[in-house]
Parts: C-alpha cells; structure tokens; sequence
C-alpha cells in the first residue's frame, strides 16, 4: 500500500514539473519608433519557479533619457494562468524594486486540436497588476 501510494505522488509531482516546463523560459517586447524610442521588456521564468523582470526605455527628449526598471520573485502557474509574486524582505533592493505581487497573465498558445495554418505566438498576456504599465502588455516567448 505505501509503496502505490508513493508511486501515485511520484507520477503526481513528475506532472506538475512537466506543467511548469511549458511555461518556463524566456519572453521579450520591444516598442520602437524608428530613431525616437524604445521600449523592450524581458521576463525570464526559471524552472525552480522564480523569475527575473527588466524594463528598458529610451525616449527621445524624457528626462532622464534612459530608465532601466527591474523585478524579481516567484510565479507558479495553474491551468492557462501565471501568477506572480515578490517578498517584500528577499525580492527588493535598490536594483530590484518593480512589485509584481497581485500580478496575473494568461498563457496563451496555439491548441494542439488545432490543424489550422493560423500561427499563434506563444505569449504572456497581463491582465492585472499592480504596476499600472503593465496591464494589458504582451510578452512572447523566445
């Protein structure tokens, strides 16, 4: 008996790295106007269940005319949902200081039902945070 139950939680806990697998990796944007302004973002999920977040901006004339923004902490994912996490006494510092706690994206990517020519970029689509820039923002997968 314990020797089933030992397995079925093995099998259980392979499913759910297996689970994270698809989301892990690293996903990028950048918004350019031609030789006025940049913006690029790059969020990077670990498999361990951390990430990584930097924004860079260059806006010709801002003040001042580069900012680079960075965040850190962890994410866990259940069905098609990322949702993301910072600790207020591990994830900030003067380099780390972006708060994603009560940030959700979805997962969206192709279904394997579908046979179609339609091409669907793996993406991260926010749909709430707390950092107000960043609703609404796609992130694609590399």
């Amino acid at each position: 008996m314990k020797l089933l139950i030992t397995t079925l939680l093995l099998i259980s806990n392979l499913a759910l790295f297996a689970q994270s697998n698809q989301f892990s990796g690293e996903y990028t944007r950048s918004l350019s106007e031609e030789g006025k302004h940049i913006i690029e973002y790059k969020l990077t999920l670990n498999q361990d269940g951390t990430f990584l977040f930097h924004s860079y901006t260059k806006i010709q004339g801002g003040i001042p005319p580069e900012v680079n923004k960075y965040g850190k902490g962890k994410w866990s994912a259940k069905d098609n949902m990322v949702t993301f996490s910072s600790d207020k006494n591990e994830d900030f510092d003067t380099k780390y200081t972006l708060d994603f706690n009560n940030s959700i994206a979805r997962f969206v990517t192709k279904n394997p039902r579908d046979k179609s020519d339609k091409i669907v970029k793996t993406k991260l689509q926010f749909l709430e945070s707390e950092i107000f820039w960043m609703k609404r923002i796609d992130i694609f997968k590399v």
